[in-house]
């Protein structure tokens, strides 16, 4: 395992690296490619998997700044992308390790949850940005609903970053078959950092 660089903003990357039983992923909404992203640490230690961005000025910093990303980045809406057909291309099955689930709002960011799992793709570890800080509709409950329903279970709730006080913005899901019981997020860092 290579020495954490930082990217992610909470160590999403360090939760999938340690928990998923794949090293694939895919990531909805990629931002750059190093900072704040969440499989730059992924794809140093050699996991397959593709993101995707609707901004073209954040696609085009993977190709003009660093050019040490080699997997493939899409810029298109991910919540009409046919994510089959990427499978496909970056010949990946339809079981991945990871799944990052961030983009704006956390409607958009259901939506598109809703449309990659509907297509069949199951992960063994999920990050879903809500946004419940400063969400008019709290999507957390939604989220874990519809994941429960698909076979997922909570394993790290109420993820936090600190503006001033405790932003309170992701939840982390595994697959049922996962051996995993819920910690929360303080003690999830303790146990991990």
């Amino acid at each position: 395992m290579d020495s954490w660089t930082p990217g992610s903003q909470v160590h999403q990357d360090i939760f999938a690296f340690k928990t998923a039983k794949h090293n694939t992923y895919i990531e909805i909404g990629a931002a750059g490619p190093i900072k704040y992203n969440n499989t730059h640490y992924l794809e140093k230690n050699n996991w397959k998997g593709f993101s995707l961005e609707l901004n073209q000025n954040r696609v085009n910093q993977w190709f003009e700044e660093w050019s040490d990303r080699k997997n493939k980045i899409y810029c298109t809406d991910a919540i009409t992308f046919d994510y089959l057909a990427a499978l496909e291309e970056n010949n990946l099955s339809t079981h991945i390790g990871y799944l990052s689930c961030d983009i704006e709002p956390p409607e958009n960011t259901f939506a598109a949850l809703r449309r990659v799992i509907e297509q069949g793709i199951t992960f063994d570890c999920i990050t879903f940005e809500h946004d419940k800080y400063q969400s008019e509709i709290d999507y957390d409950p939604i989220v874990t609903e519809y994941l429960k329903e698909k076979g997922y279970k909570v394993a790290v709730p109420d993820v936090y970053r600190w503006r001033k006080r405790p932003c309170y913005f992701e939840t982390w899901y595994v697959k049922n078959d996962i051996d995993y019981t819920q910690v929360s997020f303080d003690q999830w860092r303790k146990d991990n950092l």
